[in-house]
C-alpha cells in the first residue's frame, strides 16, 4: 500500500482509535495515524495518514474545519451531547427563530470558549471527563477560537417542549461544538445539548471523496495530499541533493511554507529562513 493519507467517512459509535485500528489491518501496515478525533457520536471526515502519510497529519492538526450539527433547546446534560441524560428541561417551545439566530450571531466570529467539562482536556495531569466520572467538580479555563461562519439550517422543530435546530459551523481548530450548543442554551436561558454532529471538511478535504468502512480505502497519493495544504514548487536536482543533506536553499517565494516537489515527487516540506528555505520534513522521492 502506498504512503498517502486516506479519507474515512467515519460511522457513528466507532471511536476514531477503533477506525485506526480497522484500516491497520485492511492496509497492511502499522503505521497508520489521524489527524484529530472525532467523538464515537459523531460521523464524517476522519483522515488517516499511511506510511509516510503520517508526517503530515501535524500539518493538517490546525486547519479549520466545517461541521454539521443538531441541537436540541431546551435541555442540558453534563456532557452537552446526547451521550448523558437530561439534567434539566426548561420549556423552550416558544423561543422564536429571530432569537435562535441573534444567540448564534452572538458566538460567531472570534470568542472565547469554555471546553466542555466531558472533555479530553488535561487538568494537573488528568482528563477533565475522568475527573468528572470521579464526581469532582471541573472548571476550565477559557480557549480563544475562531467561529467563521454559523448558520441555521431550514426552520426548527418543535417536539414537546424541546426545539431541535440544524447548524453548520466553520471553526478554526480546538473548537468544541457541544460547547456550541450548550453556550447557545445559556445565551436563551433554556439549555442545550448536541444531539448529532458531521464532520464535512478539514482545510480542502471533504467528506464527500471519502469511503465508508465497508469501501475499499483510497489512498490520496503523497504530492497529492502534500500540494493541498502547500503550495507547490519544483526544486532542481541539486537542490534536492541540498535538502536531503540538511542544507538550505534560496527560492524565489513569498510563501512562509511550500510543497518542495521534482519530477512528479513530493521531496520535502520546507519554510523560509530569511532569504532562504530549510526543510520541514523530507521524504523518500514517490509519486
Amino acid at each position: 500500500m502506498a504512503s498517502g493519507l486516506v479519507l474515512i467517512d467515519k460511522p457513528q459509535g466507532w471511536t476514531s482509535h477503533d477506525v485506526v485500528a480497522k484500516m491497520r489491518g485492511v492496509l497492511g501496515t502499522r503505521k497508520v495515524g489521524h489527524a484529530g478525533t472525532l467523538d464515537p457520536m459523531a460521523t464524517g471526515l476522519l483522515i488517516l495518514g499511511v506510511d509516510s502519510g503520517t508526517r503530515l497529519l501535524q500539518y493538517l492538526l490546525g486547519k479549520d474545519k466545517t461541521y454539521r450539527a443538531t441541537i436540541r433547546l431546551g435541555e442540558t446534560t453534563q456532557s452537552d451531547d446526547a451521550d448523558s441524560p437530561v439534567e434539566q428541561a426548561i420549556d423552550a417551545s416558544s423561543i422564536s427563530t429571530l432569537e435562535m439566530d441573534q444567540a448564534i450571531n452572538e458566538l460567531t466570529g472570534e470568542i472565547e470558549q469554555i471546553p466542555s467539562s466531558v472533555s479530553a482536556k488535561k487538568i494537573d495531569g488528568k482528563r477533565a471527563y475522568d475527573l468528572v466520572r470521579e464526581g469532582k467538580e471541573v472548571q476550565l479555563k477559557p480557549k480563544s477560537i475562531t467561529i467563521h461562519s454559523f448558520e441555521r439550517l431550514g426552520e426548527p422543530v418543535v417536539s414537546g417542549q424541546a426545539v431541535e435546530v440544524e447548524v453548520e459551523v466553520r471553526c478554526s481548530s480546538g473548537t468544541y461544538i457541544r460547547a456550541l450548543a450548550r453556550d447557545i442554551g445559556i445565551e436563551l436561558k433554556v439549555g442545550g445539548h448536541l444531539t448529532a454532529l458531521r464532520r464535512t471538511d478539514i482545510s480542502e478535504f471533504k467528506v464527500s471523496d471519502a469511503t465508508t468502512m465497508e469501501q475499499e480505502p483510497v489512498v490520496v497519493p503523497m504530492i497529492e495530499a502534500a500540494t493541498s495544504l502547500f503550495s507547490a514548487t519544483e526544486i532542481t536536482s541539486d537542490q534536492e541533493t541540498d535538502l536531503r543533506h540538511g542544507k538550505r536553499i534560496v527560492l524565489e517565494s513569498a510563501a512562509s511554507n511550500l510543497a518542495a516537489t521534482r519530477d512528479g515527487a513530493l521531496i520535502a516540506l520546507i519554510e523560509s529562513v530569511g532569504s532562504e528555505y530549510k526543510s520541514m520534513a523530507v521524504f523518500e522521492a514517490q509519486a
